[in-house]
């Protein structure tokens, strides 16, 4: 059964006939306003077809235009390969899975050769020259606080005004 859409699409395009145009005509609340509307429709239908008809070719283009389609043709086939549809590219999607990928993993081993050879953390050099200095005032003493959890050490130090000048960090 069809909808009253198609049924109305019809009407306007004079494709219903005898018992199927009078039930919907006399399906139709307002025939007056339906009347103008499929004139209307009409009027647009022929200015549209006016305005947008099919652009004629002068004997050069169409030359041209068949020239163009028998090289398409001709290197579809001649490279053993249907020919590119508009709109494809190279980069499908299985492509770029496969380049991200590849990328990837490339990268996890690169990280691995060059981050297995570098120590993280440890002493610090710096850390070994202030414990080496030798503190003048027997009041002072120094604690040290290490947390190898997160890799942090602290100094404190007890007694002392300031440190001289030549243990100053650097």
């Amino acid at each position: 059964m069809k909808t009253f859409e198609e049924k109305f699409t019809a009407w306007i395009d004079g494709q219903l006939t005898g018992k199927e145009l009078v039930e919907f005509e006399a399906s139709l609340p307002d025939k007056a306003a339906a009347e103008l509307e499929k004139e209307q429709a009409q009027k647009l239908g022929a200015f549209l077809k006016e305005q947008l008809g099919a652009h004629s070719m002068t004997n050069e283009e169409f030359f041209h235009h068949q020239l163009r389609e028998q090289i398409d043709h001709e290197e579809g086939i001649g490279a053993g390969a249907p020919a590119r549809r508009s709109g494809e590219t190279w980069w499908t999607i299985g492509r770029l899975l496969w380049t991200g990928a590849a990328s990837l993993a490339v990268f996890i081993v690169c990280t691995f050769f060059i981050m297995r050879d570098e120590k993280v953390g440890g002493q610090s050099p710096l850390l070994s020259q202030v414990l080496g200095a030798r503190v003048d005032n027997p009041e002072a003493n120094i604690s040290i606080f290490e947390t190898k959890e997160h890799k942090v050490t602290v100094l404190w130090v007890n007694g002392l005004e300031s440190l001289p000048s030549e243990y100053a960090a650097q």
